[in-house]
């Protein structure tokens, strides 16, 4: 009775926590080994230890036989603190007073579930400790035009073959979206209103339709990443500190003042000034923070942070000033002008030069490339409308876009083999804005050759965006793949320990073999270099 006492209450009692038999058993020397089943009756484990050497003394320690196993699951990672299921745990046959066998049975914690819940404690628990991520641990850990694809020798913190919750999945890279069909409003829009082109007879209805599809897009993504903010905050703090991935917080603000320019004359003939001063501010204090840092001289210096994207971050400059002018402002629009030009100017001639230092421009072409064509287009019809016309300074402009335009387009077959992303559609506004730019221009040089660029480079840049809508479709649809895991925010903060690789002795020489035999046998604790465990040729000579 005592004994089914004591199981009974460790069962209701103790299951929650550690099993009795395990917080104990560094007290309790012997517990697996009896004579029998009747010699030594199971005591209940709160004994004192006087009583417990007792009663150890007391039974024969020959000719015993191990008559009873035990089986324990435990969880091999920290997250146990998250379970919220139990796993039933039997210690089988133990013995009872009558000296038969008998089981019992305790709930222990079930492994983690990769459950959402889990996760935004696991970011919470990190943003207690966070530690800014070093620019190098990124470049050190992932690989690819993208930095977005973890390196064989590397490890992640969360676990790699399951899906992971969904806004986890969801970069900020998917703002890209917004500027290819915001973009492509304005295309349409400036197609439908300018001079040079009124022989399409184009309608204003496909302006009205993209800009309202743009809208919905802006407010679904803002919304989708409005709630990873409030729920996995490290997640975004990682993206930010991504030397990639940063330029992109760009992306939400610029997509702003897209709508405003291509807004449909149905909706609104002229918008209030406040609403650029608005637009602009965020675009400002992300500058002041982003361009700090490359003139700093620190781990985010533009010399090492360098690459294509970087462009997003000068681009909006130019967005805002062409913005600006067009609402009939003066001063603000210029200061962006010179802001976004000066610093152009110096990441231009640093992507161009590419420094020894900076490791981060990949050698295969990517459409990250077609960013270069960005800046020059708005910037050519930004001083366009501060000077009122298309002067020679706009045409300088626009001439190096259209230059770096043809550069990347008649290298084509280099941009195959690459995976999709939603990155990619960030990349086709510098189309749209080169053909909106070409149309521009064919207004003040009105003629066939003008005329027909203009069409070539708006209807490119509406069949790039198609072929991007209808693989983005494809991806989230059929393949299911659209949103991967997202390996660049849960890379480790150091660098993981190297594996010791041993080499196979049978395939050395005999020589060879017993040194490295020497080594393992005689080493220290102080690790010493193996050239000095190896006795030298003829040391045994010069010995005798």
């Amino acid at each position: 009775m005592e004994t089914n006492k004591y199981v009974g209450e460790s069962t209701e009692q103790d299951c929650p926590e550690t099993p009795a038999l395990i917080r104990h058993v560094n007290e309790v020397i012997g517990f697996d080994s009896v004579q029998d089943q009747g010699a030594i009756g199971l005591q209940p484990l709160n004994l004192s230890s006087k009583e417990i050497e007792t009663s150890i003394s007391q039974s024969p320690s020959d000719d015993h036989q191990r008559i009873q196993s035990v089986s324990i699951s435990m969880t091999p990672t920290p997250a146990e603190i998250h379970l919220q299921n139990t796993k039933q745990v039997l210690f089988d046959r133990l013995p009872d007073s009558n000296g038969g066998a008998m089981s019992a049975s305790c709930e222990l914690p079930k492994p983690a579930k990769f459950y959402s819940q889990p996760i935004r404690r696991f970011f919470q628990d990190m943003n207690s400790e966070f530690e800014t991520i070093p620019v190098d641990r990124y470049y050190d850990a992932l690989e690819g035009p993208e930095l977005d694809t973890l390196r064989a020798s590397e490890e992640i913190l969360l676990p790699e073959d399951k899906k992971w919750p969904f806004l986890l999945r969801f970069p900020i890279s998917s703002f890209g979206i917004c500027l290819g069909v915001s973009s492509q409003a304005i295309m349409w829009k400036t197609l439908a209103t300018s001079a040079s082109t009124k022989f399409l007879h184009l309608s204003l209805t496909i302006n009205l339709i993209l800009w309202y599809i743009a809208i919905a897009l802006v407010v679904a993504v803002f919304s989708i990443y409005l709630l990873k903010v409030i729920l996995y905050f490290e997640a975004v703090r990682r993206e930010y500190y991504h030397p990639i991935r940063v330029n992109f917080f760009f992306a939400p603000w610029i997509s702003l003042l897209f709508l405003a320019l291509g807004v449909p004359p149905s909706v609104a003939k002229t918008l209030h000034p406040a609403l650029w001063y608005i637009m602009m501010t965020p675009i400002f204090c992300l500058e002041l923070k982003i361009y700090g840092q490359w003139m700093s001289g620190g781990q985010r210096r533009l010399s090492k942070v360098a690459n294509p994207s970087n462009h997003l971050s000068v681009v909006g400059n130019f967005v805002g000033a062409l913005l600006g002018a067009s609402m009939g402002l003066k001063e603000g629009p210029i200061f962006f002008f010179a802001v976004g030009l000066a610093h152009y100017t110096v990441l231009f001639v640093t992507l161009y030069q590419r420094l020894p230092t900076n490791k981060t421009l990949p050698k295969e072409l990517h459409p990250v490339f077609f960013l270069f064509v960005a800046a020059p287009s708005v910037a050519s019809m930004a001083w366009a409308k501060l000077q009122g016309s298309f002067d020679n300074g706009s045409r300088i402009a626009y001439f190096i876009a259209l230059f770096l335009y043809f550069s990347l387009a008649v290298r084509v077959n280099f941009f195959r083999g690459f995976k999709f992303s939603l990155a990619w559609w960030a990349y086709t506004f510098p189309m749209a804005g080169a053909a909106i730019a070409t149309v521009k221009y064919s207004n003040e040089v009105t003629n066939v050759v003008t005329q027909a660029l203009a069409v070539l480079l708006s209807a490119a840049s509406t069949l790039t965006v198609s072929a991007l809508l209808i693989t983005t479709i494809l991806h989230a649809f059929v393949l299911r793949d659209l949103f991967p895991n997202d390996i660049a925010i849960a890379i480790s903060d150091r660098r993981p320990k190297p594996h010791r690789k041993w080499f196979n002795i049978r395939n050395l020489s005999s020589e060879y073999s017993k040194d490295i035999e020497h080594y393992l046998k005689f080493r220290d604790s102080e690790e010493k270099d193996f050239e000095a465990s190896v006795k030298p040729p003829g040391s045994e000579a010069e010995s005798v």
